[in-house]
């Protein structure tokens, strides 16, 4: 599978997002990809108080040009559903633009006061799946639910790298919008555990992990390094660790290391 990793930058502005997007999908189409993965909230933005049907609207676009180019989606927007809720999610789409249904964040971010205070109150969930494309079974992922950061979230880690893995899923599509500063922790601490986290729980799962983050502010390095892991918990590709960046890497499904 040709994979296209774009990582760009993540803004509140829908019709920012939506162009970036498409410079992605153009890229990805020059280069033969199967399937284009964006940042988590890459459409919408990373918030729930977006214009919902100016998220549809573009939503459409996207899935047309895809459609037409036989071009496979793993894209990253915050939504709302046909239930009123809003979901963080990756949404999947084939080669063919069928929709094959979505993975939303399940280890919300939120505060450690009783009752949590964050995201974990604004965007609801839904439970694991794994979806069919085109005869690999893949699974998402969305930043904090690979990692599972203490930091981030009072929901106790479910390990579910390791649970798409039990379901079958060969490659996982992880998208992330980490938050990043210039401190020291950040730097160190924080980018350490992201990506020895990605490279651990895919030797663990022995699955790919295809991961790319927001690269705004672009004068920092991503919160974690975007690219492909493979089953034996390597590194077979890496993006720039800043800057806007697009890349397609091919998967053999049929290796383990």
């Amino acid at each position: 599978m040709n994979i296209c990793l774009a990582q760009i930058e993540v803004a509140t502005d829908i019709s920012a997002n939506l162009e970036k997007i498409d410079e992605a999908l153009s890229y990805a189409i020059e280069h033969d990809a199967d399937i284009l993965l964006t940042p988590e909230g890459s459409l919408s933005g990373y918030h729930n108080q977006f214009d919902g049907d100016e998220v549809a609207e573009a939503l459409e676009t996207i899935v047309r040009r895809a459609t037409v180019n036989s071009m496979g989606l793993a894209l990253g927007t915050c939504f709302f559903e046909s239930d009123g809720k809003c979901y963080n999610q990756i949404r999947f789409y084939d080669k063919s633009g069928n929709y094959l249904g979505f993975h939303s964040k399940i280890l919300r971010c939120g505060s450690w006061a009783d009752p949590s205070v964050g995201e974990i109150t604004y965007f609801a969930c839904t439970d694991l799946n794994v979806f069919d494309f085109h005869g690999v079974p893949v699974g998402g992922l969305i930043c904090n639910d690979l990692w599972a950061n203490p930091a981030c979230t009072p929901m106790p880690d479910p390990h579910l790298s390791q649970q798409l893995a039990n379901m079958g899923a060969k490659i996982i599509f992880h998208a992330v919008n980490g938050g990043r500063n210039d401190t020291e922790f950040s730097r160190r601490v924080v980018r350490n555990f992201h990506e020895s986290n990605l490279l651990m729980r895919g030797r663990s799962a022995k699955a790919h992990i295809a991961t790319v983050d927001n690269c705004a502010p672009e004068h920092l390095r991503c919160s974690s390094q975007g690219g492909i892991v493979s089953p034996a918990g390597e590194w077979l590709y890496k993006l720039p660790e800043k800057g806007q960046a697009f890349s397609v890497f091919s998967v053999d499904t049929e290796k383990e290391t």
